[in-house]
């Protein structure tokens, strides 16, 4: 028998474009608008501060000498495909994990983009009290970390699919 995407996850792929386009979006702008290393408070603890990542979440990798890139682009790459299968085989009615897998695809997608294009991943949004700054970070890092506590929260608010396979 045929699935109809439509009754799939891959419905909400939306919201991975949407993702992807606000997040190359605002690289576009913060690029075009600083200089490397230049900031602007934006809010109290907030400010936009242009910088390039070479390595992964928290500059893990960065001070590698650049093979990183590579093993980081086939990471996302990877975890897209993946996740677009997994959408396709769930129910397009399973909100929270198919938006979390959509929010994942999208912000991997971005990182993946600048890797490729720019060698770096952009970074610019700095969260900070008083001397302790947060890591600097983006709208994709930000999806992917979204994405990944809807997935723990579904967790803990839904019973088990083999539970209920079993039963059934």
């Amino acid at each position: 028998m045929k699935t109809s995407l439509a009754s799939t996850g891959l419905r909400w792929l939306w919201l991975a474009v949407v993702v992807l386009v606000i997040d190359l979006g605002t690289k576009q702008w913060v690029m075009t608008h600083f200089m490397l290393h230049e900031s602007m408070a934006v809010m109290p603890y907030v400010n936009f501060f242009y910088a390039h990542n070479t390595g992964a979440a928290f500059s893990f990798l960065a001070d590698k000498g650049g093979w990183q890139r590579w093993l980081f682009a086939l990471i996302a790459l990877v975890i897209a495909i993946a996740l677009l299968f997994m959408m396709y085989r769930s129910d397009y009615r399973q909100r929270m994990s198919n938006c979390a897998y959509a929010l994942i695809i999208g912000g991997a997608l971005g990182n993946l983009s600048d890797r490729l294009v720019h060698g770096v991943v952009i970074d610019f949004i700095d969260v900070y009290v008083n001397e302790w700054h947060w890591p600097t970070f983006n709208v994709a890092d930000s999806a992917i970390c979204i994405g990944a506590v809807l997935i723990v929260l579904e967790g803990f608010m839904r019973p088990s699919d083999r539970a209920a396979k079993q039963k059934g």
